[in-house]
């Protein structure tokens, strides 16, 4: 939610950025609509002071009363317009995007997102490589087959060696982030229709939402969603920022419209898995919070040893809420492409501000703190370890700090 007050002292930059971002929001509309409000609030304040004016004559003013009988009636049906106006006003704002940063390039796509660096070797091999959906099938590790059967295409399992590896590396994350100074969260799955507003997926994303029947209550889609709205309503204390909140959580996505090659093996699915950071910290400070999120993103990668790549995402690859946002794409060499395996977002006060949550100093001074999202890692990260790690023979040799915890150095057929 951006500031309304900005709508009322500059319009044109709320149309322009509206434009820029293809919000097809009337702002003309949207400040008349305002204008309108407001005169009325004014109106109704007048009239209510009349009326309490009045109201002190009644007892011997015949005339007094009956004026206040008048102003009651006109009084209700302005209070209704009013409430009828703010209501509109209020649909209206919500459709609104964050402002953007001066550093988000301009573009359609994800294929005009602007390369910041390149970080690590391809592997060069010697045979054809494999995806890892074949890699999976060698070793009995992916079961997609079953995951439809069970639920439904794009669901599946991990079995048996690739299950072990997966939650070693999740493990693992959780550990490197708390060292790095995270606070680990076991977090709800679930989560109200006002926290999935507050954080920018309602109405954004709603053909994206797993709703609950009969419930308000939605699978989450990511625990940014219930980190963020854990501090929904408060007042934190400033010294105390940041904070930087992990969870590993399952996240559940409709993937509505998802089709063709890159839907191919666990890539794109309705069930994923995801350790997540979050970071509520001062205005000032959220471009440095946004920077250290991606330097973490980038060492769990290095230490992985997955090349990657650093993109600044423009404008059309933006989600609604986001104000600067960085992605790293991982080297998929059965696939032969980069691909996406996280997300940096820095979002200013667009969440704070629908979730009202707030920030006070040791001098009195408050406002919206600003949050950032950014991904830690994902399945899709053990996919690129699968694709990079291969051997002719079809085995997958683990990382080396993931050994510790899987018990082997090797994934190998199953008997």
């Amino acid at each position: 939610m951006i500031d309304i007050r900005i709508l009322r002292e500059n319009p044109e930059l709320v149309k322009k950025n509206a434009a820029r971002r293809g919000c097809d929001v009337d702002i003309d509309k949207l400040s008349e609509l305002d204008k309108q409000y407001l005169a009325l609030v004014r109106e109704v304040e007048e009239l209510r002071a009349e009326r309490n004016r009045l109201s002190k004559e009644c007892k011997d003013n015949p005339e007094a009363r009956e004026k206040v009988k008048e102003l009651k009636t006109t009084l209700g049906d302005k209070e209704k317009l009013q409430d009828e106006i703010k209501a509109q006003v209020d649909e209206m704002m919500t459709w609104l995007p964050n402002f953007l940063s001066d550093e988000c390039p301009d573009g359609e796509s994800d294929a005009d997102n602007v390369p910041v660096r390149f970080v690590g070797e391809k592997p060069n091999f010697p045979f054809e490589a494999r995806d890892h959906q074949a890699i999976g099938e060698i070793l009995g590790i992916i079961d997609t087959g079953r995951g439809a059967k069970v639920a439904q295409s794009g669901f599946y399992y991990w079995c048996g060696q690739g299950a072990q590896l997966t939650q070693a590396m999740f493990f693992w994350a959780q550990q490197t982030l708390v060292k790095r100074g995270f606070k680990l969260f076991m977090s709800p799955c679930a989560a109200k229709a006002h926290t999935l507003f507050g954080t920018g997926y309602l109405p954004f994303f709603a053909d994206q939402t797993y709703d609950l029947k009969n419930e308000d209550l939605a699978l989450i889609g990511t625990s940014e969603q219930t980190l963020v709205g854990y501090h929904a309503d408060e007042v934190l204390d400033a010294a105390t920022l940041p904070r930087c909140y992990t969870a590993y959580t399952p996240c559940f996505r409709t993937e509505a419209g998802s089709y063709g090659k890159e839907s191919r093996g666990i890539f794109r699915v309705h069930q994923f898995h995801k350790v997540e950071q979050i970071v509520f910290c001062l205005p000032e400070e959220s471009p440095k919070y946004h920077e250290v999120c991606l330097a973490n993103e980038e060492y769990l990668l290095q230490q992985l040893g997955i090349p990657y790549r650093v993109v600044n995402v423009c404008v059309g690859d933006m989600g609604a809420p986001g104000f600067k946002k960085y992605d790293i794409e991982a080297w998929y060499p059965g696939f032969g492409a980069y691909r996406e395996v996280t997300s940096n977002t820095n979002l200013t006060e667009f969440q704070s501000r629908r979730l009202n949550i707030r920030y006070k100093d040791a001098n009195g001074n408050r406002g919206f703190v600003h949050t950032i999202s950014a991904t830690g890692l994902t399945d899709r990260v053990v996919c690129a370890i699968l694709e990079n790690n291969q051997q002719k023979d079809g085995t997958v040799v683990v990382p080396e700090v993931l050994r510790p915890y899987t018990g082997f150095d090797v994934l190998t057929p199953e008997a």
